[in-house]
This record gives C-alpha cells, structure tokens and sequence, in this order.
C-alpha cells in the first residue's frame, strides 16, 4: 500500500467514526421524548434523573447498539457475497438469504413460542440459531441450483430471486395462522424492524457479529485472489472451491445473525459496498472496512430517520433504507451489461 492510499484510507476511517459519533449523539437526544444534549451528557455519565435514564439505558441505546452491529453485518455480508460470486447485484436481501432467515424465525416463534409478544428469554438465544439454520438452508438451495460448471453471476441472481420468492410465499402462509395483532408485527418486522432491542439481545447478537466480521478481515487477502479468476487462484495454491464456499458460510452467518435482530431489511449489503469500493478502490483489505463502518452508519442514519419524520408513528427501518438505496439499485441495473 503506498502512502497515498494508506493516507486516504486513514482519512475516510477517521471521517466515518466521526459521523458514526456525531448521528450517535443526535440520535440519543432525538425521539417522542425529548433530551437536551446537556442531559443526555449527564445521564451517560450517571448524573441524569430517572425518567432519563430509563429512555436512554432501557430503550435508545441497546437500539442504536443494535442498529450499527446489524448495519455492519449486512454490509459485510453483502461485500462478501458480491466478491465470491463476482457480481455486483449480489446482496443477502435480493438472493433470498434474508427471507431464509426469517423464515426459520417466523416457524421458531409460531411453534415453539406461539407469539411474537411472548418470546422468551429462552427464545432470545434461540432465534439467532434458527435464522443461522434458515439462512443456511436458503444458501444451500441458491448454491445447488446456481451450480452449472460453476457460479455463473446472472444465474445466481435469477435463482435467488426464485429462492427469495419462495420463502416470501412459504412466510405469508404462516403469517395468515397468526392472531392480526401477530400478523402486524410480523409484517412491520419482516420488512425490516430492530425488534425486541435490548440488552439481552445485544449480549446476544454482539460477540457473534464481532467475532464474524474480523474473521472476513482475516479473509479479505482470498476474496483479492478470487477476482483474478479460478485459474489464476489454483495457479497460486488456493483451493478455490473450499474457500469460496468458507466465504459464503461467513456471509450467510453474518446476514442470518442480522435477521434474526434487525428483519428482511434489504439493500443495505448491496450499497454499502460498492460506495466503499468507490471511495478506496476494490482491495478488499481497504474497502471492507470501510464497507463495515458505511454499512454501520447508514442503517443508524435510517433508523434515526424512521423514528423521527413522522414520530410518534415509526417508520420501519427497512423501508427507509429501501427508499435511500433503490435510486442506486436502478442506476446499477442500468449500468451492468
């Protein structure tokens, strides 16, 4: 890396976590119930009234906690997919892995805790390992059916669309089983909710997600060599096969771990990355990073959005991200030949 780049790359890092700091604090003070700066100072450092706080500790920060390690793992996941399938349109929202994921929560919660207004403590350690299965599962089926001497890019996309389709039918059919007030929640989550933020599903979600994305850090040197072409990579001594499918078990993982907090949310994994490939380039050593922090800021940007434009009423996070991102999804559209 030559000191230019090192020098650009230290400078959007540093101008993201500034950001990332500067909406954080916004986003405390922001909401139904108001906090002036000064008491929002107060309270985190444990001078605050109670009313403060309980909205502060109990309800705003396990959310926003929530929404930058779900917009990170997205972010990766859709950065990681995109380099093992060599396609641009790759995206764990659009190939169907997200739908998988909340598939398998949505059977979790209609089987074994009979509503989404009665999920254990025993069910908050459960869901994640169910969306990991059903992310899995969709995975598996996009692979199997994607395969044809090989991941042809245009064929993984229209497989994962039929996926992404399926498990969207298979959903609504066990939405309809459930009491309306369920059925709502189902739907308002499905399309991209932080539900259930708290604590214990931070204590949760937050050592798998932070253990997953330094491990595609780790891997970031294989995705570099992937782009140069299976031959070029066997040529090297890469086992392309094993690592392409090692990448791909990360990327779901990471998507299914994010489901299971944050919803189908959409999009997300498909802008970020290349946002970051835009501002540092396609090495993957630079741009995921960067992929990681984007992916993190903008889903706190939506959130922050959602809850207030037209507070009291929320917005789900999902639609605002879909509504910040679908102008650059057109314009991708347009642009691969």
């Amino acid at each position: 890396m030559n000191k230019e780049k090192r020098n650009r790359f230290i400078a959007i890092i540093t101008l993201l976590s500034l950001l990332i700091t500067v909406l954080f604090i916004i986003s405390l003070n922001m909401g139904v119930v108001r906090i002036a700066p000064l008491d929002v100072f107060k309270t985190l450092v444990g001078l605050g009234n109670d009313r403060d706080e309980l909205v502060l500790f109990d309800f705003r920060l396990p959310r926003m906690v929530l929404a930058l390690l779900i917009g990170a793992g997205l972010a990766m996941s859709g950065a990681i997919l995109q380099g093992v399938s060599k396609n641009d349109l790759a995206d764990p929202g659009i190939l169907g892995i997200n739908t998988g994921a909340g598939f398998a929560v949505i059977l979790f919660i209609y089987f074994f805790q009979g509503s989404m207004m009665a999920v254990s403590t025993l069910g908050i350690f459960l869901m994640p390992l169910f969306a990991l299965i059903g992310a899995v599962t969709a995975a598996l089926i996009i692979y199997v059916l994607a395969w044809k001497k090989g991941i042809d890019p245009i064929r993984l996309i229209l497989v994962g669309i039929g996926v992404n389709a399926g498990f969207g039918a298979a959903i609504i059919i066990f939405q309809l089983k459930m009491n309306p007030q369920d059925f709502m929640q189902a739907a308002v989550w499905l399309s991209g909710d932080i539900w259930g933020a708290n604590w214990k599903v931070v204590s949760v979600l937050a050592p798998l997600i932070l253990i997953l994305i330094p491990i595609a850090f780790y891997k970031s040197h294989m995705l570099n060599l992937m782009n140069l072409g299976d031959s070029v990579a066997v040529g090297l001594g890469i086992r392309v096969e094993r690592e392409r499918r090692l990448l791909l078990m990360l990327a779901v993982a990471l998507a299914g771990f994010s489901v299971a907090a944050g919803g189908g949310i959409t999009f997300l994994g498909l802008v970020a990355p290349h946002i970051a490939k835009k501002v540092i380039g396609p090495k993957h050593q630079l741009f995921l990073p960067i992929t990681a922090l984007l992916g993190a800021f903008l889903l706190l940007l939506a959130d922050t959005l959602g809850k207030n434009l037209l507070a009291p009423t929320e917005i789900p996070v999902g639609i605002v991200v879909a509504i910040l991102s679908a102008p650059y999804f057109i314009y991708l559209l347009m642009k691969v030949k």
